[in-house]
């Protein structure tokens, strides 16, 4: 074995020895800087660390100068705790220094202890066990839709997207139902470019994995279609092997690679109690001398990073034949479009769909009309619904521009089937790849499934759309369990998202709008499933009063001495409301964007919301925790703090006392107690 005494000589070692002591150099890393941390995870990195070294050494396609080129294959570190492994090849790759390595886990660093989408060489924010994982799979679907568009349009352009998605998952991973659902999906549509590395080392926090699954991931992953091998996870020449097999599928694989937990430690290795705690330091010390590294810390010879890099040449000469590839396709009408929309991000221009005043729509319904008047000019904007398709008026754009399926990956539905939560993720992880505008439907009440990937996706900044329907009591005969209550407010507390109620159809067209545009924010649309009436207001006045989340739609002659705030199919009954008041100065706000309005300036805010001088009633189908913020000390939230009932939905706006009568009758008895 080579150590460090030889390293004089390391041009002379065999590329058997030159990689197995970089992987010993990786190892050192690890427990350097885990320890160094007083946090971490070692244990998994140690045993994953020979195939993450071969294949960012071997196999991984990516332009040395640049993170974001847009064809690099895209490798996910789905077990987020494993990160030390991800850092140290970045260390190898020089996106990342040593110094950054030193900082592992601290405030402000390039090495938090989850990996980070902003960090260079990192695809996706991992962490959350098995969203890595679903996020990848909406990668390798954005590369096989992207893939076919371009060669559909034209055969020159068949390899401007080309490159293989792969993953790195841990038990965990596997033990999350999200990424067996997505896996699921994977196989049924043979995501082929999808090769996943299952670092199968039988070790938990908690224990070892046979206290909790006995799961035969072989057979599972056959049943699910996809192409399967197993392999020693330390045999180089078997994950070589394994990787090449795997991109020659027509389907996605998974290697399963059995590994020993802590695999190099001196007297650690298999034990459990390494994956969530730092390595005592005489088991490091001790670990060093085994693997034939040198008793200082952070140990990282020059001779390592000139042997990783040594096909750097390579790469950059794919990279310029790729570049100008491009550039000689741009000339050409059709794939000149496509390269300026999903290349290089560009939105054509699209127009909004013709609503008439004073017809009675649902949003919903709004909604898939504005879908497929915008999706015949933006050929990346594709999506689905969670087996929804009728409920959610997504069915047009689905007979349209059919299913994306193995038979035709250039079909723009995807046929989500039940799978919210993994839907959520794949969309995440279809943002993430770039060239694409992903979209997805399912009621509001289930939400709650896609929580975790909703908060993912705002995390990481990403554009996405979710389209939730049925978005009140008014669902009816579905009853409480399908009627969402706090859903709405909730997921107004999630940063960085936004959360659109439009009033009407037009409003709807307009918030698609700001959605499509807002490049770095996610957004949910709250719809209706009842109809209301489309306002008076033209698109041009409407767009600027909606750009800024909150407007007057309509005004008193006189100052107000009521001010009604109201949020999708409650601004209609505001309306009715004012016109049974007419004893009042009454304005009526419509605020289809929380968010955003409170970003505005605060002249603008004061100007249709005055702090005082006049008495604030927010009025929606939803719980009324939040809203003191906009009706204050005095004023009235009207709401709904309870679960709903099974019963028609005009049965039930009685009963809960959302009519303009019954509002009328609370907000004057309400303005009684305040004489």
């Amino acid at each position: 074995m080579k150590t460090y005494h030889d390293i004089a000589s390391f041009t002379q070692w065999s590329d058997f020895d030159k990689d197995q002591y970089s992987i010993a150099v990786i190892k050192g890393l690890v427990m350097d800087a885990t320890r160094e941390a007083n946090s971490g995870h070692p244990g998994g990195p140690l045993s994953c660390a020979d195939f993450a070294y071969v294949l960012y050494k071997h196999y991984l396609k990516f332009d040395p100068e640049n993170p974001n080129w847009f064809n690099r294959d895209r490798f996910v570190l789905s077990g987020g705790h494993m990160s030390m492994v991800q850092y140290a090849l970045l260390l190898f790759t020089g996106w990342l220094t040593l110094d950054d390595l030193k900082k592992f886990r601290q405030l402000h660093s390039n090495t938090p202890g989850h990996p980070e989408v902003e960090i260079p060489g990192v695809e996706c924010t991992t962490g959350p066990l098995g969203q890595g994982f679903a996020m990848a799979t909406g990668m390798a679907h954005g590369e096989a839709y992207l893939r076919n568009i371009f060669t559909n349009s034209s055969i020159k352009a068949s390899n401007l997207v080309d490159h293989y998605t792969y993953v790195l998952a841990s038990d965990g991973d596997l033990q999350e139902p999200v990424a067996l659902g997505s896996a699921s999906l994977a196989g049924h549509l043979c995501l082929s470019k999808l090769i996943v590395f299952y670092d199968a080392n039988e070790a938990q926090i908690s224990g070892n994995t046979n206290r909790s699954d006995s799961t035969d991931y072989k057979k599972i992953f056959d049943g699910f279609n996809w192409h399967v091998q197993e392999i020693n996870g330390h045999n180089h020449d078997e994950i070589k092997k394994s990787i090449e097999s795997a991109q020659q599928e027509d389907r996605p694989s998974i290697i399963i690679g059995n590994t020993i937990m802590a695999k190099g430690t001196a007297s650690m290795e298999g034990d459990h109690n390494t994956h969530g705690a730092p390595l005592p330091q005489k088991e490091i010390d001790s670990s060093k001398k085994k693997l034939g590294l040198p008793n200082e810390k952070f140990y990282y010879p020059d001779q390592i990073k000139d042997y990783f890099q040594s096909r750097y040449s390579k790469l950059s000469s794919e990279v310029r034949f790729w570049d100008d590839e491009k550039d000689r396709l741009v000339s050409l009408q059709d794939i000149s479009s496509l390269i300026s929309i999903c290349i290089e991000d560009n939105l054509p221009n699209f127009k909004y769909p013709t609503f008439n005043s004073g017809d009675s729509i649902a949003t919903r319904k709004a909604f898939g009309a504005t879908l497929d008047k915008f999706a015949s000019k933006i050929p990346n904007l594709i999506g689905g619904s969670a087996d929804l398709e009728p409920s959610n008026y997504t069915g047009n754009f689905a007979e349209t521009y059919k299913d994306f399926s193995r038979g035709d990956q250039s079909g723009r539905n995807i046929p989500f089937g039940v799978r919210e939560f993994p839907m959520a993720s794949m969309m995440n992880g279809m943002a993430l790849h770039g060239g694409l505008i992903p979209f997805g439907g399912t009621f509001l009440v289930f939400a709650d499934y896609e929580r975790p990937a909703l908060r993912l996706g705002a995390l990481q900044n990403v554009r996405v759309i979710h389209e939730f329907t049925h978005d009140s009591f008014y669902v009816g005969e579905d009853g409480p369990t399908h009627q969402p209550i706090e859903h709405a407010m909730s997921l107004r507390t999630i940063p960085n998202f936004n959360v659109f109620r439009p009033a009407d159809a037009k409003e709807t067209a307009i918030c698609f709008r700001i959605a499509l545009e807002n490049k770095y924010t996610p957004s949910a649309l709250l719809l209706t499933r009842q109809g209301v009436p489309v306002l008076a207001h033209n698109y041009a006045t409407l767009e600027h009063d909606v750009k800024k989340g909150a407007y007057i739609v309509q005004d008193s002659e006189k100052t107000p001495e009521l001010i009604l705030i109201a949020t999708g199919s409650e601004v209609s009954l505001a309306l009715e409301t004012a016109k049974l008041m007419k004893d009042k100065n009454i304005r009526v706000i419509s605020m289809p964007c929380m968010e955003i309005f409170e970003k505005q300036d605060s002249d603008y805010k004061s100007s249709i919301i005055p702090g005082r001088g006049c008495l604030k009633v927010t009025i929606e189908a939803g719980i009324t925790h939040g809203w003191e913020k906009f009706s204050g000390v005095n004023g009235l939230s009207i709401g709904i703090n309870h679960f709903g009932a099974s019963a028609p939905g005009k049965v039930l706006a009685d009963e809960f006392g959302f009519t303009a009568e019954k509002i009328e009758i609370r907000i004057r008895d309400h303005l009684k107690t305040l004489l």
